[in-house]
């Protein structure tokens, strides 16, 4: 083989050797290695091999090191690897072979953007390298008192984006080695991502000896994109570019969206490709519906409750559309998000409803809370905090489903939390299911704590107990609270009227008049001591 070079201006390289072995003879080339060459530092960049270390007991955790001081000339240093570089991760794939992913290091510090992989077969014999090495850089050990604090460089972005509100995670720095203008300084990389004014994620360096602002990236990769949903509106939502298609992916939210292709909703696995459009504008309304109300549900949590995603860690979200045939449903099935197109009679997508979706989310919410058994009183409760968050998020009306349900029939919905009994659930303890249909009657029983929440929220009288409403932001409040505080996975009916009582003595005081709004209210609908 014979050595490759980036730059036709590079005429002058060393020439691999055709056999290689190190001072303590503890590891030979097979052959003369296939190498590139950085045209700036002047150290490999690629190396194709066939490497093994003349010793096969090596220990497989030392066969990294063994090849980097083997190679060391390549990569220009002389002393031992572990003094340059740090592994990252060691991965084994399903073919065997053993991927190192690893950091340049300068006195302990990484070296901003000096990353290399180095790849070994199941026989341990590597056969290539990939990456960056800086080589002798004239730095000093970093000093702690001649520099200025993480706090401090944290502090000096804060103030650069004033203007930013909604905060997905409070900044976080990392002092590195950087590049900087044909030399090299410590500087700390900090990077902060916020939905107000608009969607964006800023990285940040700061030199870390002044604090002074060095460069600064909006690496938010990230689009806006517009369609009209199922009931012809137009919306306008975030999406991303890869090649020249454009996609239904926030990575800002981390919420994307799939056509499952109407694979049935009872397959164990529910697969989907990623709705893509060739322009920013999508024309399926379905998907369109399910991207924007997502974020809009998200955005409530964050904004609301500072809730990251429904695990409160950042975890992705996924929704899957036209699933199943006509399918008459939408579901979270512990992963994502399911939402059938619907007959046409009975329902239309079920995605064009937002109360819908934050319903469904709500779930995930619970799951990853309370998770309260879905099935019998706890299942019930369960359903209704979905539909409490549903009407919180789409706040226009206490009805649940109107949007997409009996679209021939104006006016009609799923549930009612105003008047459950129009829609055939109870609104009294004394008058719930108890026999064994719908998992004990989860979407029935649902009906008695819809009507204390909206009781709460809007006052009224009933079984003679006259509730001085509070209003919506209070009682969204108090259920968010007793649901991620308070209530467990086998909680009744009992339970939720003393986690309510309790969330709102937690607010606003044990003599307070939200307090007593939650004791009329479930008063009123039955569930007392």
């Amino acid at each position: 083989m014979k050595n490759r070079l980036l730059s036709a201006a590079l005429t002058t390289c060393l020439a691999a050797t055709i056999a290689f072995s190190t001072t303590d003879g503890s590891a030979i080339a097979k052959e003369e290695p296939d190498v590139r060459y950085h045209p700036v530092y002047k150290t490999a960049t690629f190396i194709e091999d066939n490497w093994s270390p003349s010793n096969n007991q090596i220990a497989p955790g030392n066969l990294i090191w063994s090849y980097l001081n083997a190679r060391k000339n390549f990569l220009q240093f002389t002393d031992q690897a572990q003094n340059h570089f740090r592994l990252k991760s060691t991965k084994i794939d399903q073919l065997g072979m053993t991927h190192y992913r690893l950091q340049e290091i300068h006195h302990g510090i990484p070296v901003y953007g000096s990353e290399q992989t180095v790849h070994a077969t199941k026989n341990g014999v590597v056969t290539s390298y990939m990456g960056q090495v800086i080589p002798h850089i004239k730095l000093p050990s970093f000093q702690k008192s001649s520099h200025i604090s993480f706090q401090k460089a944290i502090s000096i972005v804060k103030n650069n984006t004033k203007n930013a509100t909604q905060y997905l995670y409070q900044p976080k720095a990392q002092l590195v080695v950087l590049p900087y203008r044909q030399t090299y300084v410590y500087a700390y990389v900090i990077k902060t991502a916020y939905l107000s004014p608009q969607p964006t994620i800023w990285q940040y360096f700061i030199d870390a000896k002044n604090g002074k602002i060095l460069d600064k990236l909006n690496i938010l990769q990230e689009l806006t994109g517009n369609g009209k949903g199922v009931k012809g509106d137009e919306k306008k939502f975030e999406i991303s570019k890869e090649g020249n298609l454009y996609y239904l992916n926030d990575k800002i939210r981390k919420i994307s969206t799939y056509d499952a292709q109407n694979q049935h909703e009872n397959s164990p696995i529910i697969s989907g490709k990623l709705v893509s459009s060739k322009t920013t504008t999508f024309s399926d309304p379905s998907s369109v519906d399910a991207h924007a109300y997502a974020e809009r549900t998200y955005d409530f949590y964050k904004k609301t409750f500072n809730r990251d995603s429904y695990d409160a860690k950042s975890s992705p979200i996924k929704s899957y559309i036209h699933v199943g045939e006509k399918w008459n449903n939408a579901a979270w099935d512990g992963e994502k998000m399911l939402y059938g197109d619907g007959d046409g009679k009975t329902f239309i997508s079920l995605a064009g409803a937002l109360d819908v979706i934050a319903h469904e989310l709500t779930h995930a919410v619970t799951q990853f809370t309370a998770n309260l058994q879905y099935r019998d009183e706890p299942g019930a409760l369960n359903e209704s905090m979905s539909d409490i968050m549903g009407v919180m998020i789409d706040d226009n009306d206490w009805l649940i489903g109107e949007d997409v349900y009996t679209p021939n029939k104006p006016g009609d919905a799923l549930r009612s939390m105003s008047n459950p009994k129009k829609y055939n659930q109870p609104d009294h303890y004394d008058d719930r299911y108890t026999g064994y249909q719908d998992n004990g009657g989860v979407h029935i029983n649902s009906g008695i704590n819809n009507k204390a929440a909206y009781l709460i929220a809007a006052g009224g009288k009933q079984s003679s107990v006259t509730v001085d409403g509070i209003g919506r932001v209070k009682t969204r409040a108090i259920y968010y609270r007793a649901l991620t505080e308070y209530l467990t996975a086998t909680s009744q009916f009992i339970d939720m009227r003393d986690a309510a009582i309790q969330s709102a003595k937690d607010l606003y005081g044990a003599n307070s008049k939200e307090v007593k709004a939650v004791k009329q209210a479930y008063d009123a609908v039955g569930v007392v001591k």
